[in-house]
């Protein structure tokens, strides 16, 4: 899940310039869950666009912008107001933007609704949004049971706890648990605390030089 928030009309307003007639893309998935791509926040930035002398000429919410298929699918369901269109506006976190730029031919402008936050998970109740992974390309949750020290340690420390951490909590913030002390817990019900007694490396951060790329065969 990719958490986004939403970016100040007046912002949004100053990206666009004068671009007049504008369409909008939502996401129909983690937009959406975090309220900020769905029908009722397109429904409220049109709104607000036709408030300030813009022309909406349309808007899609394809399941996920960031899949080419969705993007060029949404552009061929909506052929016509997306042809009277001068520029896009995305309603989704920045692969989403990105996505609907690659995938037009006309190379429109896309200006973004959101600001992108972090990965995270979604709570049971469907209510909490908590990020539990930076993507770090070297993932080490076999030797941490599965919770990652990376994330959820606010020294982002790969061997153990430290010296801060006081009854179970965080240093930095004292209303967070300790990552560590979760870790140790955790290796503990499992009967795997020798696992403790490896140290581990210092993180390869050349596996994270950007732009990263996969190609699936």
């Amino acid at each position: 899940m990719i958490v986004t928030k939403k970016k100040p009309i007046e912002e949004i307003l100053k990206a666009l310039g004068p671009a007049s007639k504008i369409f909008i893309i939502g996401c129909g998935d983690c937009a959406s869950t975090c309220k900020t791509g769905g029908e009722k926040e397109i429904l409220e930035i049109k709104s607000a666009l036709e408030a300030n002398g813009k022309t909406v000429t349309g808007w899609a919410i394809p399941d996920s912008p960031c899949i080419a298929s969705q993007a060029k699918l949404h552009f061929a369901k909506n052929k016509k107001m997306v042809d009277d269109s001068e520029a896009f506006l995305a309603l989704s976190c920045g692969l989403g933007a990105q996505s609907v730029l690659e995938n037009d031919r006309n190379k429109r402008p896309v200006y973004i609704g959101c600001d992108t936050i972090f990965g995270a998970v979604l709570d049971a109740a469907g209510n909490g949004l908590f990020e539990r992974c930076a993507m770090c390309g070297e993932c080490v949750l076999n030797s941490t049971a599965g919770i990652c020290p990376v994330t959820r340690c606010a020294k982002g420390l790969l061997n153990g706890p430290c010296g801060g951490s006081n009854k179970g909590k965080c240093e930095v913030d004292k209303n967070k648990d300790c990552a560590w002390i979760l870790i140790y817990n955790r290796l503990k019900d499992l009967n795997k605390l020798d696992g403790l007694k490896s140290v581990k490396p210092a993180k390869d951060y050349s596996k994270v030089a950007r732009p990263r790329e996969a190609i699936i065969s």
